[in-house]
């Protein structure tokens, strides 16, 4: 009976020290890396040959879901105009704010804009800027808008953390935006 109850013990104690942690040796823990925290998207479109930039806000306080957004305005541009398109992103949910475009061009390798107009044939993006891979980011870019006509423009900001190929299916979205487009 009682080399039963040692035998017994002495598993016990093997079983808690096998399941006890032990302290780290001194090598920095890697958090994964998760979506960003965006409640702010605006795109600046600057009309070529001029100095006419005008600004489209989406604005949501506290994120994705929740609340509905405080601010989602509509894309208006002329007809048959090339733009330079500029993004801006902000997590406005501390003070101050923080500005995500930063860290989106520091994580360049990590991170991919898709803009997607529909139908297809209201304006054509182009990319004006790639990573240290030589893939296309989306910070900046060119928009051409051609005859008139209304649909949407979706924005989309892919969170590609070691997958990164050039296209959009890699990852998960930090944005996924649907601006109601007209080009009038």
């Amino acid at each position: 009976m009682k080399m039963t109850r040692k035998i017994s013990w002495t598993l016990l104690l093997a079983a808690a020290v096998s399941f006890t942690q032990c302290k780290d040796a001194g090598d920095d823990v890697q958090i994964d890396d998760e979506n960003e925290l965006i409640t702010s998207v605006t795109l600046k479109f600057t009309e070529e040959g001029t100095n006419n930039t005008t600004s489209f806000s989406y604005k949501d306080a506290d994120g994705d879901g929740g609340n509905a957004p405080a601010r989602f305005d509509t894309i208006a541009l002329k007809p048959n105009k090339t733009y330079t398109l500029a993004i801006e992103l902000l997590d406005e949910s501390k003070t101050p704010a923080s500005n995500i475009t930063d860290e989106v061009a520091e994580e360049s390798d990590e991170h991919l804009f898709v803009y997607t107009p529909a139908p297809s044939t209201l304006l054509t993006y182009t990319y004006g800027d790639k990573d240290a891979n030589n893939y296309v980011i989306g910070l900046t870019g060119k928009a051409v808008t051609t005859a008139a006509g209304t649909g949407k423009l979706t924005v989309q900001l892919r969170h590609q953390p070691g997958t990164k190929n050039g296209t959009p299916s890699p990852g998960s979205d930090d944005v996924n935006l649907d601006f109601i487009l007209k080009v009038q």
